[in-house]
């Protein structure tokens, strides 16, 4: 049996699979990803990318390939709202636009695409920066032993079977995850509540529409409580079902013995119309479930995505989470293969993204319940957050992340009012670099970066010495000084500082550090903190 060795192997090769593969070949790291479906999705589940998201797809390239094919399939700045049917009564309008009010905290917009659009993106980056993806291929057998994880590999169509030598294991393997269940993790949350359905179709619902531009349509009503999603021209779509009858006392178990007959019913009762022509193309059932794994990491092997986390589709959080977790592991794991920082570092994943996947899944559930199932009661949930805060203000309280003073971690925020405090994602800020207009956040994602204020002119120079010292990948830049200029004046305030102090940047673009002012400008300040940060 042939055996090859690889610094990360990685089992499920869907959208936090391949999002996994692609940070590390980012970061210059070579993995090996392992999934057991024969290519990549083949169903057109609508994804809804936050602006987080499409940061992170910003950085590897692929942020402008991923707006344009969204363009292609659907509508721009939607709302997303609910009806009785979509012929008949509007009841509620949660968001009137996708991307109202949201612009000025990001480059970046929210989109839409299905994953068996995006997914061939994700795919098509990663082999480009060296990663290796094999289809059709499942995991037999795994043990971690000193130094790495062993794990046994096995072609579907073949049955030949190959051993893999690994350093570590990224477990994405969904769900039902083999991996976590092998390890022994229990999850823990609101359960399982309902046996949902999914209903792709054809039919030209643009009468029914009436020129409203809508991303996501609810549909409440006495018979059934679920929500569309169409596609451009409007003759394709989905129709997700939750529960049936009494919306007090609801039927849950909407997919046991859906026949196609019965499917094609219940599309025209949300429609409310029997006037268009209908064709059923697929019927897939789901579980709606609300709850995240005990632990996130056990060893040398990680939990990350649906394997660690998982909750309703309402707010479009579930895909865009794993995203944040694979971005938040692959810097890491970066580090630590290239002997850049110490083991310690790795174990700063789950502190950081199990109270994060927490608090996203409640507040999923707390949409599912407010939006869909108000039967459920509200006594003991989340009150309902702005998206926003959900999307880029969560926040980090780990040994990775150096607080200011004594000041009392938070675990989410809005955006606007973080102010570059450690442990939050920097703040997006117009630049003008070379002539050429930039974000801020532009200059992250690889490195750690010394971003100073205009009068931080001790700065560059001690972040230098220091990264000498350290042996640390840094970046420096000064506002102000070589050809990177601050516009709007904004960038000291945005972050928190004064215009003679400093942030360091990690390389997920999340704020590390701070110095308010230039007190602390000594090449021996930011050894200390650089070494901090890297666990070493």
């Amino acid at each position: 049996m042939r055996e090859v060795e690889v610094p990360v192997l990685i089992v499920g090769g869907s959208l936090v699979g391949l999002s996994t593969a692609l940070l590390l070949g980012h970061h210059g790291v070579r993995s090996l990803a392992v999934e057991r479906h024969r290519g990549t999705a083949i169903h057109p589940r609508a994804a809804q990318i936050n602006q987080r998201t499409m940061e992170i797809f910003r950085t590897v390239g692929i942020e402008q390939i991923v707006r344009q094919k969204s363009g292609e399939q659907f509508v721009q700045d939607g709302a997303i709202m609910a009806v009785e049917t979509l012929a008949g009564k509007e009841l509620a309008w949660f968001i009137s636009n996708l991307n109202e009010g949201i612009r000025d905290v990001s480059p970046t917009e929210r989109v839409f695409i299905s994953q068996s659009l995006l997914e061939p993106l994700l795919k098509a980056r990663s082999l480009e920066l060296g990663a290796e993806l094999r289809f059709g291929v499942e995991m037999v057998s795994f043990e971690e032993r000193a130094g790495g994880v062993t794990a046994v590999v096995r072609d579907r169509a073949s049955g030949s079977e190959q051993t893999i030598h690994a350093g570590f294991l990224v477990a994405a393997d969904g769900a039902h995850s083999r991996i976590r269940e092998r390890l022994g993790i229990r999850v823990r949350g609101r359960g399982a509540f309902s046996n949902s359905v999914t209903i792709y179709f054809r039919g030209d619902v643009t009468p029914l529409l009436r020129g409203r531009n809508l991303s996501v349509i609810y549909v409440n009503n006495p018979l059934l409580r679920g929500f569309f999603r169409f596609e451009k021209p409007f003759n394709t779509g989905f129709l997700a079902i939750n529960m049936l009858g009494d919306p007090d006392k609801p039927i849950t178990d909407v997919s046991t013995g859906l026949t196609e007959e019965r499917a094609l019913e219940l599309i025209r009762l949300a429609l409310g119309s029997n006037d268009i022509p209908i064709t059923i193309e697929n019927i897939m059932p789901w579980t709606a479930t609300a709850e995240a794994a005990e632990h996130f990491q056990r060893g040398r092997i990680f939990l990350a995505g649906d394997a660690a986390h998982v909750m309703p589709p309402n707010g479009g959080f579930g895909g865009n989470t794993g995203v944040a977790d694979a971005h938040n592991l692959a810097w890491k794991l970066a580090m630590v293969i290239k002997g850049k920082a110490r083991p310690d570092l790795l174990s700063t994943y789950e502190p950081e993204r199990l109270p994060v996947a927490e608090f996203t899944v409640e507040q999923a559930y707390s949409r599912y319940v407010t939006r869909t199932a108000p039967y459920l009661g509200t006594k003991g949930i989340q009150p309902v957050e702005d998206d926003l805060n959900v999307e880029l203000g969560y926040a980090y309280n780990s040994a990775a992340v150096i607080p200011d003073g004594d000041v009392a971690p938070r675990l989410h925020e809005n955006p606007r009012e973080s102010r570059g405090r450690p442990g939050t994602r920097a703040p997006h800020v117009w630049l003008d670099f070379k002539g050429e207009r930039i974000s801020s956040l532009d200059l992250y994602g690889s490195k750690f970066v010394l971003m100073a204020g205009p009068d931080g002119v001790d700065w560059p120079e001690s972040a230098r010495r220091a990264a000498e010292r350290t042996g640390a990948d840094l970046d420096i830049h000064r506002v102000g000084a070589a050809g990177l200029n601050d516009p709007g004046r904004s960038f000291a305030d945005a972050h928190g500082i004064a215009a003679s102090g400093a942030v360091i940047v990690r390389p997920d673009g999340f704020v590390g550090w701070r110095a308010a002012d230039a007190a602390q400008a000594s090449a021996e300040t930011v050894a200390r903190i650089l070494s901090a940060l890297t666990c070493r």
